[in-house]
């Protein structure tokens, strides 16, 4: 079985997370999305990895490269053009993609699953693809219940009693959904839908491949095994990942770090003036954090590596990017900053030159001169 990884589009929903971050590289847990799903693929015998890019396209092949550290083997499939000598990304959709993969190496030569590069999961991918070959599938994807309220995100999929796919729509409104089972951006092809797929132009996986699956009749299923599925569609769902992934709701991805103190993680090379400090967990403080006194830090909050919180300053179940610099005195509260960006839990963004901004944040590696006076305990 082989395996690709769909990491080409821009993760607009999701900005100003993707601004200079590619989606499938936003960290959970101080980790890339994609390497769970790298590590996953590892754990169920998966060798060989395809994985299509476009947007920032170096940041996903500098962290993953040929593959070797996860043990396995990873190839890319770069969608864009060069253009006045400068680099140009342009995506030609999920299937397009694939095509693309399929015209230069011929890769689709077996069962092949297909995973989104966003989402994390715990899927049995053996079991998935057992069932998917005794059904005799041409082409299988794995479904999840959602709330109603939730149905206009996904492609809707509906099924007959033997879980044959008789139709499917993309991100329809409550009102027009036939059903409340989604598409989680997992399949599982067989070579033969390559053919479907025209060769050099925009072809998605959810509007065009799966639609024609159904008018042509072919043996399209729907797999319905529980698992989790922690999918990152908006900026505000990485918000609620971050507070459940803190509070233990999936014991099987750790806090990473040491646990200095109940509830509370850190990396290495952080100060922190523990006398003078509150800190409520569950709280990560990243390598090379500093932790002025008078602050106060309440849980669930992640705090990156390189970031510098000021004296008499709060952190209120937050999210700091790397290198940020909360200014002394503010307080920020249910909040993610990520670079020049400030989302609130809601989804609202400032950015930090907005005058209507009510806290203060710089870059933590611009230097700060200290009065003489000013002192810090070192952990």
């Amino acid at each position: 079985m082989k395996a690709m990884i769909l990491a080409a589009g821009k993760g607009t929903r999701v900005r100003p997370l993707t601004y200079d971050l590619p989606k499938p590289m936003i960290p959970v847990l101080g980790k890339p999305v994609m390497a769970y799903l790298v590590e996953h693929l590892a754990l169920h015998g998966v060798a060989d990895i395809m994985v299509n890019v476009s947007y920032l396209h170096k940041k996903i092949q500098d962290y993953f490269e040929d593959g070797h550290r996860f043990g396995v083997n990873i190839g890319y499939s770069f969608e864009g053009d060069i253009v006045d000598g400068q680099v140009v990304p342009h995506a030609v959709g999920s299937a397009g993609g694939m095509r693309k993969i399929q015209d230069f190496s011929g890769f689709f030569d077996e069962t092949t699953i297909v995973l989104c590069g966003d989402a994390i999961i715990d899927l049995d991918i053996t079991r998935a693809v057992k069932e998917h070959k005794e059904k005799g599938a041409l082409a299988s994807l794995v479904t999840m219940q959602v709330p109603m309220d939730k149905v206009s995100g996904y492609g809707v999929v509906v099924t007959n009693n033997e879980g044959r796919i008789i139709s499917f729509q993309e991100k329809p409104s409550q009102l027009e959904a036939r059903s409340n089972w989604a598409s989680t951006g997992i399949y599982i092809f067989e070579p033969e839908v390559l053919d479907l797929i025209p060769s050099g132009s925009e072809f998605d996986i959810g509007s065009d491949l799966f639609p024609l699956l159904v008018q042509k009749g072919l043996p399209f299923y729907a797999i319905q095994h529980p698992f989790n599925w922690i999918d990152i569609g908006v900026v505000t769902d990485y918000w609620l990942v971050m507070q459940q992934m803190m509070q233990g709701f999936f014991p099987s991805m750790p806090i990473p770090g040491t646990q200095v103190k109940p509830g509370v993680w850190v990396g290495l090379n952080v100060h922190i003036d523990w006398e003078h400090t509150q800190i409520e967990g569950p709280v990560y403080i990243g390598s090379g954090s500093r932790i002025d006194k008078n602050t106060r830090i309440v849980g669930p909050t992640w705090i990156n590596s390189g970031c510098h919180i000021q004296r008499d300053s709060t952190v209120i179940r937050s999210i700091l990017f790397d290198y940020t610099r909360i200014a002394q005195g503010y307080e920020i509260v249910e909040r993610i900053v990520c670079g020049e960006y400030c989302v609130d839990r809601n989804g609202r963004m400032v950015h930090m030159d907005d005058d209507s901004c009510d806290i203060i944040w710089t870059d933590a590696r611009e230097k700060v001169v200290y009065p003489q006076n000013y002192a810090y305990a070192r952990l």
